[in-house]
């Protein structure tokens, strides 16, 4: 419990409260009636009314402290913080074609496919690393393409979710799935995030900042309804900028390769169509990126994460509980508040004046 600041200074009434107590006991020493000799009265011993004669006047005192001590406002301060998260709606389109599985990265060492660097690197994206600080107020969603576009994961502050489902996707393994549907796939996400817009939560504690898709692909359009930059102004219409990934070394990799023999890696040329990636992002205010390799892949993720900041706006809020007026609550037992409790006692003191202390006027 502590005081009001702009009232505390009223304890110092307290002190007055000795001293009118000094000036009564003075005044109670008088005798108002002089007798010769009060031995027999002495003698006689005294009674229980006499031995209490003290109650009225502490009950009185203790009175008074209950009211300055209740004009000096003791409180209770309940800080309260609510957060306001202002956040980013995304969408992440990886490609899952079988060129995705060209061994040009490597993770911790170990030559890897470029599939598995995606999935990696987007996790940590996602959920945090060494490197990358992670995005947990934001929506994000998960959108595949190969011959087809599929979304995998709705846009979710869900992020467990969203990373099992990033976890289990595997490359189109036949080829009748297999291509790269950059358009369709960019129409499907710009459809997932067209009526997030200003939308908050129930509690009114989360608000998009802005939409984006991150699209990361290893090769050119073949497959698909939608032409990628009928996409793009899609996305442009509605407001949804594009960053555009190019995942791949320039020139030759080493990719799977089925043979009579079974499958060998073999050098394979590497085709990123960059003149469309880097038109997609120019039309929607976004930017074309070139990942050669993981470490590449991660500073683009760090510009990206640079570039749309998720934002948070902290509000403290002080609720006040004035034990004056309100019960109080001391070892899980509820008092009365301070001002009943000493209306209370002076009922009692002027109730013993009139009944056991009454006096001859």
């Amino acid at each position: 419990m502590s005081f009001h600041p702009e009232s505390i200074w009223m304890l110092l009434l307290l002190c007055l409260i000795p001293i009118g107590l000094i000036l009564t006991a003075r005044s109670r020493h008088r005798a108002p009636i002089m007798f010769s000799s009060i031995d027999v009265a002495r003698n006689s011993g005294r009674s229980l009314r006499t031995r209490l004669r003290w109650l009225p006047i502490t009950i009185r005192s203790l009175v008074l402290a209950l009211l300055v001590v209740s004009l000096a406002r003791p409180v209770k301060a309940n800080e309260q913080t609510k957060i306001t998260v202002e956040g980013v709606a995304m969408q992440m389109l990886v490609d899952r074609s079988s060129s995705m599985l060209a061994q040009d990265f490597e993770i911790e060492g170990t030559r890897s496919n470029r599939l598995e660097a995606v999935k990696r690197v987007g996790a940590e994206f996602i959920a945090g690393g060494e490197e990358l600080p992670g995005r947990p107020n934001d929506l994000i969603g998960l959108v595949t393409f190969a011959g087809n576009a599929d979304s995998l994961s709705p846009m979710t502050l869900d992020h467990a979710h969203l990373l099992n489902a990033l976890g289990d996707l595997r490359h189109a393994s036949v080829a009748s799935e297999d291509g790269t549907a950059i358009g369709d796939a960019v129409a499907l996400a710009v459809e997932r995030l067209r009526d997030v817009g200003e939308r908050a939560d129930e509690a009114g504690t989360q608000k998009i900042k802005s939409r984006v898709i991150v699209l990361l692909t290893d090769g050119e359009n073949t497959a698909g309804v939608i032409e990628p930059l009928v996409a793009a102004d899609l996305a442009s219409e509605y407001g949804i900028k594009i960053y555009t990934i190019g995942v791949g070394t320039r020139g030759v990799a080493l990719a799977p390769v089925r043979t009579v023999f079974g499958q060998e890696l073999r050098p394979t040329q590497v085709n990123i169509d960059e003149e469309t990636l880097t038109e997609m992002a120019d039309r929607t205010g976004g930017l074309y990126f070139r990942a050669t390799n993981t470490d590449s892949l991660k500073k683009i993720y760090e510009t990206i994460d640079e570039l749309e900041k998720t934002e948070t706006e902290q509000r403290r809020y002080l609720q006040y509980v004035d034990y004056a007026v309100e019960p109080i609550s001391l070892a899980g037992v509820s008092l009365p508040p301070l001002l009943v409790l000493a209306f209370g006692l002076l009922a009692f003191e002027q109730l013993l004046g009139l009944i056991v202390f009454r006096s001859l006027p």
